[in-house]
């Protein structure tokens, strides 16, 4: 009788293993499919918002050759550069050319109005960005020169901010109505209303026109830049000058995002907080802390996860307002001066690039949700 129930009990779990593997391998057959659909409708989504961004940038007044000049530039010089940039074609050809190239049909390259030679452009499907009209350099290597600084900048920014929102946002879940709490909902309703721009000129104010150094009597930090230009400074370009110029940038990007996501944090532990499965928990002795950081703070982070795969685009993007006050050369102060001086190669490309990273990591905030959360489906 023994040996039969054994029997039956090995059966038993021996389906249930399968029904579990079957599961697992259904779930993941899903995510590979829905990962596959997301991927074709970012392809379509792109090419549909390339097409709207080309014809809203080279409709926009004032037109590219204004980099060269403008008014300045004599008639017969501005229909020379024209036919030589090829803007004297149709704006249909205009993009085919920006997105599959011209090197494959003979093209004007003297400006003599004269298709004398194959073009040397092999398109954006390629790799091939253009030139910028203001610096004439290649434009991939305009943005790989700022890329870099942007990374480090919102990286750290980003960090920083996690580093004090979670914390913030715990104690002031677990002390509801405290009088730390209503600190923390204050600070939050106040960061995510002072605009970047306002607060960033308020912080050059402080530290550098008004705090001085005690012992050298000079500002206290500087107003911009990635690093001091005083060439008869010891310390130029050393760590402690790198870090004093990431100070003011820093603070002024983290503000916004440490209200935002204490205050998101604190809303999503207060939801699991009164769940009957943390009073089992409790009822078997486990310690408090043990309870919050185990049981709630993993359920509770699940949209904070999600939140911040999309914010990742920032990272990659730059803040525009930051980069521009405090003179950061990156991304956004890139994408401020193409703007600025209708540097349309450059600023395509950065208008493309940025909205494939902002796709991308919607993409990946959605398969990250749906695989930290099982009850999420895949449709």
């Amino acid at each position: 009788m023994q040996t039969k129930r054994s029997l039956h009990d090995n059966c038993a779990w021996s389906a249930l293993l399968e029904d579990h593997s079957s599961f697992r391998s259904a779930r993941k057959r899903l995510m590979a499919t829905y990962i596959l659909h997301r991927l074709i409708q970012t392809i379509v989504l792109l090419f549909l918002l390339s097409i709207i961004l080309f014809a809203l940038v080279n409709l926009a007044s004032g037109g590219p050759l204004s980099a060269y000049g403008g008014r300045r530039i004599r008639p017969e010089r501005v229909e020379l550069l024209k036919r030589q940039f090829g803007l004297d074609q149709p704006l249909p050809i205009q993009y085919i050319y920006w997105l599959a190239g011209n090197d494959w049909i003979q093209v004007d390259t003297n400006g003599d109005g004269i298709k004398d030679e194959y073009g040397t452009r092999k398109g954006i499907l390629r790799g091939d960005f253009g030139f910028s009209y203001r610096t004439r350099e290649p434009v991939l290597q305009e943005i790989g020169l700022r890329l870099p600084n942007t990374i480090t900048l919102m990286s750290i920014t980003m960090l920083t901010a996690l580093v004090i929102a979670i914390p913030i946002g715990i104690y002031s879940a677990i002390k509801q109505y405290s009088i730390f709490d209503l600190f923390a909902t204050t600070f939050s309703f106040a960061g995510q209303a002072v605009p970047e721009f306002w607060l960033g000129l308020l912080l050059i104010l402080i530290f550098y026109a008004w705090l001085k150094n005690p012992w050298t009597g000079e500002p206290l930090l500087p107003p911009g830049g990635m690093s001091s230009l005083d060439s008869v400074a010891p310390w130029r370009h050393s760590l402690s000058d790198r870090l004093s110029h990431l100070v003011l940038p820093v603070l002024t990007g983290a503000l916004g995002w440490i209200a935002w996501y204490s205050r998101f944090l604190r809303s999503s532990l207060l939801e699991i907080l009164p769940l009957n499965y943390l009073k089992s928990a409790r009822a078997r002795g486990l310690s408090e802390r043990r309870v919050i950081f185990r049981h709630v703070l993993s359920n509770a982070m699940i949209p904070i996860v999600t939140l911040i795969a999309l914010d990742l685009p920032y990272i990659f993007t730059g803040a525009v307002l930051i980069e521009t006050i405090f003179a950061w050369p990156g991304m956004g102060r890139l994408y401020y001066q193409a703007a600025v001086e209708r540097d349309y190669p450059l600023l395509m490309a950065v208008l493309i690039i940025g909205a494939a990273f902002i796709i991308l990591c919607n993409l990946i905030a959605d398969v990250l949700y749906a695989y930290l959360d099982p009850r999420v489906r895949y449709e």
